[in-house]
């Protein structure tokens, strides 16, 4: 791989990029196009900004939506100063591109003429940047990389596909963005996708994929990816229908939510699961028994039934007095038409709407037998009569999801009628609520219970799906959650992302198999990522000590990245050496450029956050932003998860692993916690290691 690379930290010995002289060499003529690109955006955001709607609308509405639609379109073609135009090139050989080279970048740049600057990196002429190779070059000559510094251009690298006496390297140029220090929020990697990432990615929207990853196989990033391209190749479709990333926590959501507008896409919402099913104000929680019942998917049998039971049959004829006429509807066929409605199994509230005109067509039945000839306002009249209106009240009453959970969770003789071959007396005293409150309002409701008055509320009305919905993290997921989150993409797909290894609650799925069938897209295909980009060799092989011990049967993740003595154990003598450790550890740390976490278990924060104050070192919380001047971020285990930093001192991993109900849900959540260096692991400990790593 010849390559032209002077060091991406230091700027070629070429003219600047406010000044490209056309004769500066190949890294001149690039900087000149950098330069004509970055014109190029600007006059096709001013073309935006100057547009009069003033005569082409037809009123305020469509003046405001067609104003608002120009506002965010001048906030998509917004250059960002330190994010590249574009990274890299393909020079094309015998195709219908022959002879053509084509800048491939983060979003479409054309010139005054129409013609392509930058081509979006989502473009099926794009496609071989990530895809080509030796063996199959895809009628690729050339492929060229860039560098740059601080949004500068310093550096191209160059692969000939074609030309046989080159051989096969790692790129440098790409080794040094996928070790490029982590200040600040997620980044995307869309200079540095891979060829089975790019599979995933460009996968298309009828079909749900799940993909199994370990640490730093990039599935997170994978995952926004394919949103970023759904949109992009099925825009009409997905603007209308909706796209949604769902997270672990609000934590996790900050850390990833500048990726979409980094690549242009700005309409994506983002929410965890709690946000999905608020209902309720959420004020209470769980032991972990009571929760992994309540999080079992026969709860949702539970509920049906319990939401069903609100109908009674008829035992009394309808009435239905118009003008001087009286209509009579029999018991016994109010009962067929109910027993119908039950039988096809729709939605509580759609068949209460759907009862009262059943009843007016048996009336108007009669009316045209003795030959009247009403009409469909006849019909409606009808089934807005007091006396329909009544035997619908008596027959099938409405039904509030949320007392109909605090009654299940309440009344033991309720609870024990509708879950009985369903539960066990165990696991309906699990559930029971000691003191049953006086009202919704004061209940003191957990996140599973939302969950549960979210299956109940699509029981009495269907829930709005979405064309597409990524959910990261998803192993972490009770039953019950799957089927929430499923619901929302019910007509829609999905992309399943996270990892067996890393499940971290009592609930968490013990199969792709079982989540995907809970989730409602038992078809979708299981895709594994085993390649690990961002953590180190020897850090992963560390922490693949615990795989035997708490997941046997995945495979471990090989990294590709080697770098020697990024891995750092030692043993101190109590828990005030212990702290001091620590500190001169972290203080170590932020002597080196990058991101630093400081990951304990959760009791252990608070003695570390003294200890910390004590020695003048300020720290950020999960969540919020590492900026140059803040880059130590205090961690509790409990939220370490989907976060990574370029420097992770780990505090006390037996602690961690005391830390959770039982040890193999311990030692998954100290694999996380192993799992967030991107650069150096120091791992300090006063009590013995666990068994495992030792």
């Amino acid at each position: 791989m010849p390559a032209h690379v002077p060091a991406p930290s230091t700027p070629a010995p070429a003219a600047p990029p406010s000044t490209p002289q056309p004769d500066g060499g190949p890294l001149g003529r690039e900087r000149a196009h950098l330069a004509a690109s970055r014109a190029a955006l600007r006059a096709m955001r001013e073309d935006v900004q100057s547009l009069d709607i003033r005569d082409v609308t037809a009123n305020w509405v469509n003046a405001a939506v067609l104003e608002a639609q120009i506002g965010e379109r001048v906030k998509a073609l917004a250059d960002l100063a330190h994010t590249p135009l574009f990274f890299g090139r393909l020079d094309y050989l015998h195709s219908s591109q022959e002879g053509q080279s084509f800048y491939i970048g983060r979003r479409h740049v054309h010139d005054a003429e129409g013609d392509p600057m930058v081509v979006d990196w989502r473009a099926p002429v794009s496609q071989p940047f990530y895809r080509a190779s030796r063996k199959d070059p895809q009628d690729v000559g050339l492929r060229r990389r860039f560098g740059y510094t601080g949004g500068e251009l310093t550096a191209y690298e160059d692969e000939h596909l074609t030309d046989p006496s080159e051989t096969e390297r790692t790129s440098k140029l790409l080794q040094a963005e996928i070790e490029r220090p982590r200040v600040g929020p997620m980044r995307d990697i869309v200079a540095t996708i891979q060829p089975e990432q790019d599979e995933i990615v460009r996968s298309g929207l009828s079909g749900s994929v799940c993909v199994q990853g370990g640490p730093g196989t990039g599935k997170t990033a994978v995952g926004l990816h394919r949103v970023a391209y759904l949109l992009y190749a099925h825009r009409e479709r997905l603007a209308r229908t909706g796209t949604l990333v769902i997270g672990p926590n609000r934590s996790f959501l900050h850390y990833i939510e500048q990726v979409l507008p980094a690549l242009g896409e700005l309409e994506v919402k983002q929410a965890t699961v709690d946000d999905l099913v608020a209902h309720v104000e959420v004020r209470g929680a769980d032991e972990a028994r009571a929760a992994v019942v309540k999080g079992d998917a026969r709860m949702a049998l539970v509920l049906r039934r319990a939401v069903r039971s609100h109908v009674t049959l008829p035992t009394e004829p309808v009435v239905v007095v118009r003008g001087s006429r009286r209509w009579r509807i029999p018991a016994y066929e109010l009962e067929e038409i109910v027993r119908e409605l039950l039988d096809r199994d729709i939605r509580y509230g759609a068949a209460r709407d759907a009862l009262p005109q059943r009843i007016a067509h048996a009336v108007l039945v009669r009316m045209e037998q003795s030959g009247e000839a009403p009409d469909d306002r006849v019909q409606d009249a009808v089934a807005r009569n007091a006396a329909v209106k009544a035997a619908v009240k008596a027959i099938w009453p409405p039904v509030d999801p949320a007392k109909l959970v605090l009654r299940l969770l309440s009344d033991a003789g309720f609870l024990a009628e509708h879950a009985e071959g369903v539960l066990d007396a165990v696991e309906q005293a699990a559930i029971l609520m000691d003191r049953p409150p006086r009202s919704v309002k004061s209940a003191k409701w957990s996140a599973a219970d939302a969950v549960l008055i979210d299956e109940a509320t699509d029981l009495v009305q269907r829930t709005h799906s979405l064309g597409h919905v990524v959910l990261d993290e998803a192993q972490d997921l009770s039953p019950m959650q799957y089927r929430a989150v499923g619901r929302r993409c019910s007509t829609g797909s999905a992309t399943v992302l996270g990892d067996l290894a890393q499940g971290t609650t009592p609930w968490a799925t013990g199969s792709w198999a079982q989540a995907l069938a809970h989730l409602g897209k038992p078809e979708a295909v299981v895709e594994e990522l085993t390649a690990g980009f961002r953590v180190p060799r020897e850090v992963i092989a560390y922490a693949s000590r615990l795989l035997p011990h708490m997941s046997p049967g995945l495979a471990p993740v090989s990294s590709v990245r080697d770098n020697p003595g990024s891995l750092t154990v030692e043993a101190v003598g109590d828990d005030a050496g212990l702290d001091a450790a620590v500190i001169a550890a972290c203080a170590d740390s932020l002597r080196r450029e990058g991101s630093i976490g400081l990951i304990a278990a959760d009791a252990r924060i608070p003695a570390l956050s003294e200890a910390l104050a004590v020695a003048g070192m300020a720290y950020l919380s999960p969540g919020e932003e590492t900026t140059a001047e803040s880059r130590l971020t205090l961690v509790p285990a409990s939220l370490a998860k989907g976060l990574e930093y370029d420097y992770v001192v780990l505090d006390e991993p037996s602690a961690i692993v005391a830390g959770e109900p039982d040890e193999r849900t311990g030692l998954r959540r100290l694999y996380v916690a192993l799992t967030r260096a991107v650069s150096g692991l120091t791992v300090l400990h006063s009590t013995p290691l666990p068994r495992q790593l030792a």
